[in-house]
């Protein structure tokens, strides 16, 4: 590793054009999963000016209005009462539903039954793909720091926005932090860009004045900024146009911000309005899940897991670690003690993490890692894996 670097990581807010479709994704997929948990659902989402279009396939048992599901998700994100200056509005989009059920050919390979040509009677991966898991002792949330500082920012903006504490923020934004690192650590956030949408009335004094002293820094560690942390704020100079009014949104355009913001690898594939039979989300679960109690365990000081899947087919097809070097043991051995301790058969990742439940809209904003109240975040096998690895019980246990 350099000695010396900067790194950047970004984010982008609930009310982001592609954000917008990842939660109306991500909404349909809870509202099959609250009435039947086995329901099988790849919902696309595509948004534009005041059209919101879906597609996809979606094979299940539960009844609900889908236009219902797509409004209640615009109307949480808070494009309501801005019709003046926007034509993306809850309760005015025009809804085009392409949405049919699962191809039989993908399903007989998923399921857990015999069926022709297939080679076993277990549940299958529902797509061949690899996953990488990721987790380090930068931050309190076993993250890499500048995607933590970025999604902190915009959670801190959408929260005065919703709680009103000023009258001139809109839905739409983007975060960017540019982290130092010196020996192997960080030294200071070098910069912080953030772009959010705003009334046509703003005042760019007193926008920029509110962020920076408002937002940047009630959430960004004090100690890590200095007279020399440079503030691009709204660098344009004017953001009222915004959201999908502004530009189309896509589900799943997002996969870096939903992930490592960069700085852990990634397999290619993304997570919202998929359930948890598709391995591309359920197994990039589990890899954090993993990688974060291997850390946990003070097996390392940083853990990348990838897991490899072949489509119909339930054993990974490879299981590798890397520790870069912070390993308190081989990371062969690491690699067996999380072989030991976790199943990672797509039936065992469901079952290990409680995934057939309607918790995939909590995971939709500002990353699907580093939510104390997801089940992958939990540090919850760490005396397992020390046992398996050959160390001693912790102190804490």
């Amino acid at each position: 590793m350099l000695k010396e670097f900067k790194f950047s990581s970004e984010s982008v807010a609930e009310g982001h054009p592609d954000k917008v479709a990842d939660f109306i994704s991500d909404s349909i997929l809870d509202a099959c999963l609250e009435q039947d948990p086995h329901s099988r659902v790849a919902c696309e989402t595509l948004v534009k000016s005041n059209i919101v279009t879906l597609a996809g396939e979606i094979t299940t048992k539960a009844k609900f209005d889908v236009n219902d599901v797509v409004r209640d998700a615009i109307r949480e994100i808070g494009y309501v009462d801005n019709r003046d200056d926007d034509v993306f509005h809850a309760d005015d989009v025009f809804i085009a539903n392409y949405l049919t059920k699962q191809s039989p050919d993908i399903a007989q390979g998923v399921d857990a039954r015999a069926a022709e040509n297939k080679a076993t009677e277990e549940q299958g991966a529902g797509d061949q793909g690899i996953m990488f898991g990721y987790a380090c002792n930068e931050t309190p949330e076993r993250m890499p720091a500048a995607i933590m500082f970025a999604h902190r920012i915009l959670r801190r903006l959408a929260e005065a926005r919703k709680n009103r504490e000023v009258d001139f923020l809109r839905p739409d934004a983007k975060s960017q932090v540019a982290v130092h690192y010196a020996n192997d650590g960080v030294t200071h956030v070098d910069n912080v860009v953030v772009s959010t949408q705003h009334t046509e009335s703003a005042s760019y004094a007193e926008l920029s004045e509110f962020i920076k002293k408002k937002v940047i820094a009630e959430v960004v560690p004090a100690n890590l900024i200095s007279d020399k942390t440079e503030y691009l704020i709204n660098p344009t100079g004017k953001f009222v146009i915004g959201g999908p009014h502004g530009d189309a949104g896509l589900t799943g355009r997002k996969i870096i911000v939903d992930t490592y913001g960069g700085w852990g690898r990634h397999g290619g594939g993304a997570f919202s309005g998929k359930d948890p039979s598709k391995v591309d989300r359920s197994a990039a679960y589990m890899c954090r899940w993993v990688a974060k109690n291997i850390v946990a365990a003070g097996l390392a000081d940083i853990c990348e897991l990838q897991v490899a899947y072949a489509i119909g087919y339930p054993n990974p097809t490879s299981i590798h670690v890397e520790s870069f070097g912070t390993g308190k043991v081989d990371d062969e051995v690491i690699a067996r003690a999380a072989r030991e301790v976790f199943g990672f058969k797509p039936a065992d990742i469901v079952r290990q993490l409680d995934l057939l439940r309607p918790i995939y809209r909590q995971s939709t904003n500002y990353g699907h890692f580093g939510k104390a109240e997801l089940p992958w975040e939990q540090e919850n096998r760490v005396e397992e894996l020390r046992k398996a690895a050959g160390l001693k019980a912790s102190s804490a246990a």
